[in-house]
C-alpha cells in the first residue's frame, strides 16, 4: 500500500475535549463529545456505544447453511440473515456465539472457526461483530429469548450468493459473513 501521489500522510487523530452522555438505553448509550480536530479547531461528534456481537455461519453436514428470517422493526420488514447476538457483560464473543447458536438454532457445534471482526457502522457507532463458522453440529433443542421470533432456513452457499447478487440480502453482518465464508471455503478446498 502506498499513499496516492506519494503525498505525505497527515495526522488524522481527533482528541476528546469533553464527553456528555445524552441517552442511556437498554444496551446502547448515545454520547456527544466536544473534540479538537487535527488542525486544532473544535467540533463535536455524536456516537453510539454497543457491547459488541457475534455472528455464526452454521454449516450442516450436507454443506448447506442455516440462516434465520427475522423481522427488523426499524425497517419494518423481514430479513434473511445469519444467526447473531450481542455480547452479555464480561462475555467474550466465542461464548456469545456458542450461546446464540443454541438459543436461535437449537444446535451445538463441535468445531468452531473464527474468521474475522467487522465494524458495521464506523461513522456513528463503536459496534464490532466477530464472525464464526460452526461445523459438526448436533441438535439440542433451542430455547429462544422471550419475544424472539425466527424462522430457520436451510440454504446452499450458491443460493445465498445468488440472493446477494440479486440485492435480496442486505443485512451488513450477513453480507460480510457470507463473503468471508465463501473466500475461506475456497481456500480450504484448494489446500
Amino acid at each position: 500500500m502506498k499513499y496516492y501521489k506519494n503525498e505525505k500522510p497527515q495526522n488524522l487523530e481527533e482528541k476528546t475535549k469533553k464527553t456528555e452522555q445524552i441517552f442511556n438505553g437498554g444496551f446502547i448509550k448515545v454520547y456527544r463529545d466536544e473534540i479538537i480536530l487535527p488542525d486544532q479547531t473544535e467540533d463535536y461528534r455524536e456516537y453510539i456505544t454497543h457491547p459488541g456481537a457475534a455472528v455464526m455461519i452454521p454449516v450442516l453436514s450436507n454443506g448447506n447453511l442455516i440462516m434465520v428470517e427475522q423481522y427488523r422493526y426499524p425497517l419494518k420488514k423481514v430479513f434473511l440473515e445469519f444467526p447473531a447476538g450481542k455480547r452479555d457483560p464480561q462475555e467474550v464473543t466465542s461464548e456469545t456465539a456458542i450461546r446464540e447458536l443454541k438459543e436461535e438454532v437449537g444446535c451445538e457445534a463441535k468445531k468452531w472457526t473464527y474468521l474475522t471482526q467487522i465494524h458495521p457502522a464506523i461513522g456513528y457507532c463503536n459496534e464490532f461483530i466477530d464472525i464464526y463458522v460452526a461445523e459438526e453440529m448436533n441438535d439440542v433443542g433451542y430455547k429462544r429469548d422471550e419475544g424472539e421470533f425466527l424462522n430457520l432456513v436451510e440454504i446452499s452457499l450458491d443460493e445465498a450468493l445468488d440472493l446477494l447478487d440479486q440485492g435480496q440480502m442486505t443485512d451488513v453482518k450477513t453480507v460480510a459473513a457470507l463473503l468471508f465464508y465463501s473466500r475461506w471455503k475456497n481456500r480450504q478446498s484448494s489446500k
